[in-house]
């Protein structure tokens, strides 16, 4: 699919743009060429467009939205719809989390976020779907949206050997494939997950990470977690590298240790790649994140600085609802909705 289509479609498709309405794409120099082809689907739907792309200097790290940015998002006239083209190296969440806090603050503005996006994503990958594919994955997670309604616990094993629990008594289970306009929750471009944050102090038992890590990429050995109160209190890994940055990232702050993500991989054309953004949105598979989730819908309460995902391949998740009653929604990875 050529890129230019394809971010028509998600702009269309996801963040439901009409005609007459703007937009503002803030964009990497470093990938000005994907925030292009945006801009160019985003004028061929009709919409006031704005690009603004933010200057690399060396090796720096961003830690602050530049002045003019900030000006440009507090406007009186703010656009009715924001896109994100970023890198997503681990060192500068805290940076694209303030972004997001600013762009959202109001409460009015559609957002897709992209940290890490590639060209590649959108014309091989999982932002390179057709309209009728977008509508039959926002289809998929309302009906697994159904089946989750209630539930106050999740088991998970895998093959890995992953098995741990945790609660989600009154959280709220929701899905990045589709818009809510009632709580306008912003959402990650490519899309393909149903999602919940779960009470932070209640996972108990051991991860096992056999695919890719977020800021890591691709595993070459796996990650075993273990976490107690919803804490981690061990990693290990014969991957030194990957376990050295998951170590560094775990040490960002007191919550960056407690689970903040649980998430179900519903895209048909994710694959695993370097990008984390698109490797989490993987059928057959689901994703734990450690770390910061306040801007999730209903009540959270993990306010790290960071963000860590983990992804593990053909689990088995077994919810418990409210009356005690259980249910396999996925086996072996295969969804049983």
């Amino acid at each position: 699919m050529d890129a230019e289509t394809a971010a028509a479609n998600a702009i269309e498709s996801v963040l439901e743009a009409r005609p007459g309405e703007s937009i503002l794409i803030i964009a990497d120099d470093m990938r000005k060429d994907i925030a292009q082809a945006f801009a160019d689907g985003a004028l061929n739907l009709g919409l006031w467009t704005r690009l603004v792309v933010l200057e690399t200097k060396n090796d720096e790290v961003r830690r602050e939205p530049p002045k003019h940015l900030v000006e440009m998002i507090n406007t009186p006239t703010a656009p009715d719809i924001y896109i994100n083209i970023l890198r997503g190296q681990a060192d500068e969440t805290p940076f694209r989390i303030k972004v997001i806090q600013l762009e959202t603050r109001k409460g009015r503005a559609r957002l897709g976020h992209c940290p890490g996006i590639t060209m590649d994503m959108l014309t091989e990958g999982a932002l390179s779907l057709t309209r009728e594919e977008n509508a039959e994955m926002q289809g998929t997670a309302r009906s697994l949206l159904s089946v989750l309604q209630n539930t106050e616990s999740v088991h998970v094993t895998s093959p890995s050997g992953s098995d741990f629990t945790f609660n989600v008594k009154g959280r709220t289970w929701y899905s990045d494939t589709f818009l809510n306009w009632k709580d306008m929750k912003w959402m990650n471009l490519p899309t393909g997950e149903v999602i919940v944050g779960p009470i932070e102090n209640s996972m108990q038992g051991t991860l096992v990470c056999d695919l890719a890590v977020g800021g890591v990429g691709p595993l070459k050995k796996p990650i075993a977690i273990d976490a107690k109160d919803g804490r981690v209190v061990k990693v290990e890994s014969e991957d030194k590298k990957a376990l050295g940055i998951v170590i560094e990232t775990q040490a960002t702050d007191v919550m960056a240790k407690h689970i903040g993500e649980f998430a179900f991989g519903l895209n048909p054309k994710a694959r695993i790649v370097q990008e984390f953004l698109e490797s989490e949105k993987v059928g057959n598979a689901i994703h734990v994140a450690f770390g910061n989730n306040m801007d999730y819908p209903g009540v959270t309460a993990n306010n790290s600085a960071t963000h860590q995902d983990f992804l593990v391949s053909k689990p088995t998740v077994t919810v418990t609802y409210s009356d005690g009653q259980t249910r396999v929604v996925m086996k072996d990875g295969d969804l049983r909705i």
